[in-house]
């Protein structure tokens, strides 16, 4: 890793991406009720797609996981009513996205770690 940045932003990347693979028990526990919106999940998860290869062309990720990010950017830009409304909890249940984007997170997680399976985020306020 380059920098202090590049490992902060590593984490970050790494913690929401094992959040994108968690099973939906476990996503719904750690949002614990907190109104999150999923136009913002969204939002976020592009961005960690896109700063990811950053990190990857500086040698702080692994080139394996570039298809796993684009095929979750293609999943989430390719949804019909995008952008989405509403509370990312609901949208958890009912929504096979993101069921869709669980596959490729926990391939990325995989070949960036070596198991999807990964402790959760602390959760936020």
């Amino acid at each position: 890793m380059n920098d202090l940045g590049d490992a902060r932003t590593r984490t970050w990347a790494l913690r929401f991406m094992t959040l994108l693979a968690a099973d939906p028990v476990d996503q719904l526990a750690w949002l614990g009720g907190q109104a999150v919106e999923t136009g913002a999940v969204v939002e976020e998860v592009l961005l960690l797609c896109r700063v990811w290869e950053g990190l990857v062309a500086r040698g702080a990720g692994e080139p394996g996981t570039l298809s796993d990010a684009e095929d979750i950017v293609r999943l989430l830009r390719d949804i019909p009513d995008a952008p989405h409304t509403g509370l990312w909890a609901d949208e958890l249940t009912t929504d096979p996205v993101w069921d869709g984007v669980r596959s490729p997170a926990r391939r990325f997680l995989v070949t960036e770690l070596g198991d999807w399976r990964q402790p959760l985020p602390p959760a936020g306020p």
